[in-house]
């Protein structure tokens, strides 16, 4: 008879499953394929997926300046770097707005501005590499790490691949005493977030040169002719600024936050954790090797790492001066940043200052031409006055009178003129009006 219907949804299915996925040029995106189990699971599982959130696209630096673009999802991104899944919100679209920079055990969670980015002792893992504004900071980062990488190299740091082969002797060996006079290389975490402050530091320099431009012109218009364009202009302007003034506090207050605390500013230091993970890591292998209990390699891989951090935090608390002096350099750029926004709107202040002033002065005017008018008004209602009371139909000896009109009219306007001198000469007196 006829055929079953389902043949045909499942043909569709498998079409779709063997279809292949062609990535863009000039990309590295790494797609994992799915399998036969994955689609018996059913329709939860992509629902779970959903629900989570789609794969996002990253770039990854290393320390040697090569990238590579990849999607991951947040359980990838968790699993690679080891961070709590609440950081990846910082991350997210809901704190766009806000500057942080958190140290975890083994990653550093940097969020200033547009830059979104999971730093490791290794690489850098950049969220949206693609946006205008974060352009900037991946050209930056594939000038400066291949440079500072082949430095770090020729000042005495043994390179990874010889540590196959003395592990004990090598871990030991990436810690080489400083030279007096030499300046020593910054660690990989400290590098990367040197560019960013940089870039995000220019960034926000820049928007406050281009407000100064605009804000001045503006200033001085407003100044010569208040009017209703000019003072939305104005308008517009003090909003722009304080918008521009919240986001530079917001990054100075993150960079104020870590120098007040050294404990902060040492867990910062994932290259020495690292180190020091390694170190441990190292002599225990060797203690295992001659011993004759072996224990479990989960069981010595977590308590070194963790007696590694333990060793590190409360053996460098105190010595934080490198990325102290680091966060000095841009804070104090923020600070110039910030009184330059200050400067603007003390700028702003002063003009509105001058305009109430100027407003004050021509209401000051028309209360003068207001009170001239009203003594005016009064000396002029008592000639009306006189000329009312004569106009009415009441017997009197002086209608019969010849020439008397003349005598009356101007004797009433005479009247009426000397109070009006007297009036404005008592406010002159009084200083009610200006000399």
């Amino acid at each position: 008879m006829g055929k079953n219907p389902l043949s045909f949804r499942r043909t569709i299915s498998r079409r779709r499953n063997n279809r292949k996925v062609v990535p863009p040029e000039n990309s590295a995106i790494e797609i994992v394929p799915t399998t036969k189990n994955d689609d018996v699971a059913g329709t939860s599982a992509s629902k779970g997926k959903k629900k989570m959130g789609g794969a996002r696209l990253w770039m990854k630096f290393d320390k040697f300046g090569q990238s590579e673009l990849i999607e991951w999802d947040k359980s990838a991104i968790i699993k690679r770097v080891g961070i709590p899944a609440r950081d990846l919100r910082i991350l997210g679209p809901v704190f766009s707005q806000s500057s942080n920079i958190l140290a975890r055990e083994r990653a550093m969670v940097v969020n200033l501005e547009f830059i979104k980015a999971i730093v490791t002792a290794e690489e850098v893992l950049l969220l949206d590499p693609l946006r205008q504004e974060v352009l900037p900071f991946v050209d930056q980062l594939r000038q400066q790490l291949p440079q500072k990488s082949q430095g770090m190299n020729k000042a005495g740091h043994v390179d990874d691949r010889d540590s196959k082969q003395h592990p004990t002797e090598v871990q030991w060996a990436r810690t080489p005493e400083p030279v007096e006079g030499e300046q020593q290389e910054l660690p990989f975490e400290f590098q990367v977030l040197e560019i960013a402050l940089e870039v995000v530091c220019s960034y926000l320099d820049s928007n406050v040169a281009e407000l100064e431009k605009h804000a001045y012109p503006v200033l001085d218009d407003l100044a010569r002719n208040v009017s209703t364009k000019n003072l939305k202009r104005v308008r517009s302007l003090k909003s722009n600024l304080t918008r521009l003034l919240a986001r530079v506090q917001k990054v100075r207050d993150e960079i104020e936050h870590l120098l007040d605390d050294n404990e902060d500013m040492a867990h910062l230091y994932l290259t020495r954790k690292l180190i020091q993970y390694q170190q441990s890591e190292a002599l225990l292998n060797s203690a295992a090797s001659n011993s004759i209990v072996a224990t479990p390699h989960a069981l010595h891989r977590n308590s070194s790492y963790r007696s590694g951090s333990m060793m590190t935090s409360n053996y460098w608390d105190d010595d934080v001066e490198d990325l102290e002096m680091l966060l000095e350099a841009y804070f104090m750029q923020l600070d110039g940043t910030r009184n330059k926004i200050l400067s603007v709107r003390e700028y702003i202040d002063d003009t509105e200052d001058y305009v109430n002033i100027q407003l004050d002065n021509q209401r000051n005017e028309l209360i003068q031409l207001q009170l001239n008018l009203t003594i005016a008004s009064f000396a002029i209602a008592i000639d009306t006055l006189i000329a009312g009371a004569f106009g009415m139909n009441i017997p009197c000896s002086l209608y019969k009178t010849n020439g008397v009109f003349g005598y009356v009219v101007g004797g009433g306007t005479a009247f009426s003129f000397l109070i009006f001198i007297l009036i404005l000469g008592y406010a002159r007196w009084k200083k009610l009006l200006g000399s």
